[in-house]
């Protein structure tokens, strides 16, 4: 199925070596017989998590984000550090450092391929549930400010454009989405 849509590798090679990301030009061939280039970003993969509280409140991290030039709403996420990470233990990771909370349980909502036009980046995305405050500690490189807010606060920033972020977006949904249903 869908075979006459698969696009064959001739060749690549690289053309950035970041310490995030790696930008690759590949030849291929396409179902016509054409070739072209295609170039693409390579990525780590990462994890992020929503945590939510007992009171059904969501915790959110605020911080800037150069390539858009703006301070952002998001849930705490951040890459696999290592080859083979178990992406649960990166969304445990993650929550920690940028909120200072850990869960009694976590529940995986879903994978998201995040730009699937120029990135093989997935982002594993997970519920936080039975938290317990604690001392945060982000990266040196890292200024974030944690905030709590209501679940219908956040879907509300969602919808005037708020919080733009996809991810962020995609899990308040699913987790409005669940919430109806139960």
């Amino acid at each position: 199925m869908d075979e006459d849509l698969i696009e064959k590798k001739i060749s690549g090679e690289s053309v950035f070596d970041g310490r995030l990301l790696h930008v690759r030009r590949d030849t291929v061939l396409l179902p016509n017989g054409n070739q072209t280039t295609r170039e693409w970003v390579k990525h780590p993969g990462a994890s992020a998590v929503l945590p939510v509280l007992e009171d059904g409140s969501v915790v959110l991290v605020r911080q800037y984000r150069y390539p858009v030039g703006r301070v952002t709403l998001e849930i705490p996420a951040g890459k696999l550090d290592v080859p083979g990470e178990d992406p649960l233990e990166c969304a445990k990771r993650e929550l920690k450092e940028e909120t200072g909370y850990v869960a009694e349980r976590y529940t995986k909502i879903f994978s998201l391929a995040t730009t699937v036009g120029f990135s093989d980046e997935w982002i594993h995305i997970y519920l936080a549930e039975g938290l317990t405050a604690g001392e945060d500690c982000p990266d040196e490189d890292e200024f974030i400010h944690t905030v709590r807010m209501p679940l219908e606060k956040a879907l509300a920033l969602v919808e005037d454009n708020t919080i733009v972020d996809g991810k962020t977006v995609t899990a308040l949904l699913m987790l409005e989405r669940q919430k109806k249903e139960i």
